[in-house]
């Protein structure tokens, strides 16, 4: 079912009695205020969270098959001799595309959240996503083909 983009999401428990207007105001209790985290906490809190990102992305089938082309990719660098400068060009294309995933894996997160059913817009947001990480899979495959290729040339 296709669902336009301006529909509303969910259903009404109880008919909406109130206009935006008569809304009472928003406020944060000061019984229960938001701690910053700064320092040498925020550090810890901060790699914290990326750890947990990178362990959510590991349930991610392609995250995974990405991991293993790019095993294959720096075996395949070692068996052709590459340079130092070969790798760390390679490990640079190679973290975008893992970047990519994880914000591809967040934006399709957040539209199967406040978008359970099908619509344009939570579609056009998921293609965005999945064509940001294609773009950098043709990166990663142009950079391994740049250092592999002219080494069987010249050998």
């Amino acid at each position: 079912m296709t669902v336009p983009d301006y529909a509303p999401i969910g259903t009404v428990g109880r008919p909406v009695t109130k206009k935006a207007d008569e809304l009472p105001p928003v406020s944060i209790s000061p019984s229960s205020p938001i701690e910053k985290v700064t320092g040498s906490r925020h550090l810890k809190a901060a790699f914290g969270y990326s750890l947990n990102g990178a362990l959510r992305l590991l349930r991610e089938t392609a995250f995974r098959h990405e991991i293993i082309a790019g095993v294959a990719l720096f075996a395949a660098f070692a068996a052709v001799g590459a340079s130092f400068s070969d790798y760390v060009m390679m490990a640079v294309v190679m973290l975008g595309l893992f970047a990519a995933e994880a914000l591809n894996t967040a934006i399709e997160e957040i539209i199967d959240r406040i978008s359970p059913e099908w619509s344009d817009t939570g579609r056009h947001a998921k293609d965005l996503g999945s064509f940001a990480v294609f773009c950098l899979l043709v990166v990663n495959g142009l950079t391994a083909a740049f250092v592999i290729i002219p080494k069987f040339v010249l050998s």
